[in-house]
């Protein structure tokens, strides 16, 4: 097994003496630096995931061979350590998710990697520990596949995905087991990043078509849940897909992604207070194909992704940040 350092290690032309079994790195890292934490159990790739009571749950996916699996593999942040959960119903990839109360939801997704999307709702109740499992709830308006979900006053709105539903937008009520079909996205596009920002729902880049080698956007479009209307902000430094996203400190962190020449390096930060964006020096390591990550204890953290084009590539790394810059 190769180890974080030894990889990086390969990127930056250096070479690293054997000393011992590859261990995670635990010592996070200073201000502005990457490090590692514990590796996932399974390599993966192309899976969605969301966190609740200081655990991260990742949600189906596909490893090498671009097969599809029905797994949940669960780090608890406290003690760097992964197990796993109950299984999906079915294999998912390409899936969005969020956590709320407690539970944490699956939407949509694909089960095979080209074209079986699907408008299924997963809930699973992690307050009721080891008996928790999937339940079914009411499916979306429309069967769709990599776009993304965050949560806005008790509610999760779901936002585009592959051809043909890359403007599809509705949001989902927990308590009332429902949905609502809301205005469209005004650009069409899938494998996206989503955040919420002073009460606005942000779409960051994605691309047109359905493949990695399509046209990449660089769109910021930004929904106002309270008007139900869409605007525009300050638009990513350069169109990219397959990106992630999370929110530290009132900033929002952009990075990696996809294309045909290899796997996007770029970390970028948007400050909502400027509507501008700030370049970070790369990532340690480049992913894509995750929806989904979590900021805890001063942490940012990129669980898994592929780290060559395509779906082919699923690592088990595990891999953290701590943001220097703030928005506050």
């Amino acid at each position: 097994m190769t180890t974080f350092r030894a990889r990086l290690a390969g990127l930056l032309g250096l070479t690293v003496l054997a000393c011992g079994p590859a261990v995670a790195q635990t010592a996070d890292p200073a201000p502005g630096a990457w490090g590692q934490k514990a590796p996932m159990l399974d390599a993966n790739s192309e899976f969605t995931l969301a966190s609740t009571g200081g655990r991260i749950y990742v949600l189906g996916g596909y490893p090498k061979g671009r097969v599809s699996v029905k797994t949940v593999q669960v780090y608890d942040i406290a003690t760097d350590s992964w197990t796993r959960g109950p299984d999906l119903p079915e294999v998912n990839n390409h899936g969005m998710a969020a956590a709320h109360d407690g539970v944490v939801y699956l939407f949509g997704g694909q089960t095979d990697p080209d074209t079986a999307y699907v408008d299924t709702v997963y809930a699973l109740d992690t307050r009721q520990g080891a008996a928790a499992r999937w339940v079914e709830k009411a499916r979306m308006p429309t069967r769709r596949s990599a776009g993304a979900a965050v949560v806005h006053e008790g509610k999760i709105y779901v936002v585009a995905g592959r051809p043909p539903r890359g403007t599809d937008f509705a949001v989902y009520d927990p308590a009332r087991d429902s949905w609502e079909t809301l205005p469209p996205l005004p650009s069409q596009r899938n494998h996206i990043a989503v955040e919420l920002i002073a009460g606005k729902i942000h779409v960051f880049g994605g691309r047109l078509g359905g493949g990695f080698q399509s046209d990449k956007t660089a769109a910021h479009e930004v929904f106002d849940p309270a008007t139900k209307t869409w605007g525009v902000a300050a638009p990513m430094l350069r169109p990219r897909s397959g990106i992630n996203s999370v929110t530290a400190f009132g900033c929002v962190h952009v990075w990696g992604g996809e294309e045909s020449a290899g796997v996007f390096p770029d970390h970028d930060v948007y400050d909502p207070r400027k509507d501008a964006w700030t370049k970070l020096p790369n990532m340690a390591i480049p992913i894509h194909g995750v929806t989904g990550a979590t900021f805890a204890n001063g942490l940012i953290y990129v669980t898994g992704g592929g780290t060559q084009v395509g779906g082919n590539s699923g690592s088990t790394l595990n891999q953290v940040y701590r943001p220097a810059m703030t928005c506050q």
